[in-house]
């Protein structure tokens, strides 16, 4: 199994440079491949900020790289959390912050908007410090 880069993810996702994105092709379909959450994070990001995919275009392409039979993600449960709050409307990096708590029985932020939006998303409770 192999590690990955999000540059590696993004290249797969968006074919802008025909011979990486082959490369990314090729490792993606006969290699194991392991996903760490910071990569998705990262990911998400380039995917908005440099090639202005919306919020369900990320989603829907992060789901679908996700459910290929050689990529392993850290985490799954709360991988697969995250991107339904996503796709929701809660920010990827939130969502993953919130899915990732572990068994801590408050998420605490100073954000407002985030724990309003979490509050009508999830039963996970968002607070204020």
């Amino acid at each position: 199994m192999l590690a990955v880069d999000a540059n590696v993810l993004v290249r797969f996702l968006t074919a802008d440079d025909a011979k990486q994105a082959q490369r990314a092709l090729a490792l993606i379909r006969d290699t194991p491949i392991w996903v760490a959450k910071t990569v998705l994070l990262e990911t998400q990001w380039v995917l908005h900020s440099l090639y202005g995919f919306g919020a369900e275009r990320v989603a829907t392409s992060l789901e679908g790289l996700l459910g290929l039979p050689n990529v392993f993600v850290e985490d799954p449960q709360s991988v697969q959390r995250a991107l339904s709050w996503f796709a929701a409307g809660l920010d990827f990096a939130d969502a993953v912050h919130l899915a990732s708590r572990g068994g801590s029985e408050a998420f605490v932020t100073f954000d407002a908007n985030f724990r309003k939006r979490a509050g009508r998303l999830t039963k996970v409770p968002v607070r204020a410090p």
